[in-house]
């Protein structure tokens, strides 16, 4: 059971961190938009820039969309074997042989929309977004390490650090300051482990990135998250996608 005290001051964070998804959101409709934009007038180079664009504010929310909106989370953003959502869209914008994609992109437009609106007024909650920061952690070193997802427009890298961005925002803004008030050593060390994880995706290109090294980071930094639970007055956090 959380303190009314510390519930009232995760309110208030749980606020501003809702500020900085609008933010994100906003930043990846206008560029799918924009996308839409270009592909009609055939300009793919552009194209291929925006989609680039949209993906930025995507992959730093994914600590909110995987568990408060999976179903949403699934239609935007399937892999590997997509045919439809961002991945869908790649295919046909990058690959060799390029076709009309205009029905994907106008039904990516419309779940973001509706992702949009949800952001705005969806109840947040500490677990929940807590889940998600560890979910996303043992994403990037389980599955996204080994190739990417988004594979054939070759921007995997910026994925996994856009995701690593995301989790720094949503611990920075909602449990760094609690976690330094009961535990200042164990704060430092979750602080010292997110920015590994930085340090490690900060790299030239994918194949610099030792696979073991960043596994390690992200379940070290899980367990860590596990451990700090309770001085937030938290679970444990769970890699279900299901939001509490």
């Amino acid at each position: 059971m959380v303190p009314a005290a510390a519930a009232d001051a995760f309110d208030e964070a749980v606020e501003r961190y809702r500020h900085y998804l609008v933010d994100d959101i906003d930043r990846t409709l206008a560029s799918a938009r924009e996308l839409r934009d270009r592909v009609i007038t055939d300009d793919i180079a552009e194209a291929r820039k925006a989609w680039i664009d949209a993906r930025v504010g995507w992959e730093r929310s994914e600590v909110f969309t995987t568990g408060f909106v999976p179903a949403l989370d699934d239609a935007i953003d399937a892999w590997p074997d997509a045919v439809t959502g961002f991945h869908g869209i790649e295919v046909k914008l990058f690959g060799p042989e390029r076709s009309d994609m205009r029905e994907e992109l106008d039904a990516l437009i419309a779940r973001l929309g509706e992702l949009d609106e949800q952001v705005r007024n969806i109840k947040l909650t500490p677990q929940g977004l807590y889940n998600g920061i560890a979910r996303l952690a043992y994403e990037v070193g389980d599955s996204k390490v080994d190739g990417g997802e988004s594979r054939v427009s070759g921007t995997s890298l910026n994925d996994m650090r856009n995701n690593v961005d995301g989790i720094e925002l949503a611990y920075r803004t909602l449990f760094a300051s609690p976690l330094t008030v009961t535990d200042p050593k164990l704060a430092d060390e979750v602080r010292g482990e997110i920015e590994r994880l930085q340090n490690l995706v900060d790299a030239r290109d994918l194949k610099s990135i030792d696979p073991d090294q960043l596994r390690k980071a992200t379940e070290a930094l899980v367990v860590s998250l596990q451990i700090a639970a309770p001085k937030l007055g938290l679970d444990a956090p769970t890699l279900e996608e299901t939001a509490k």
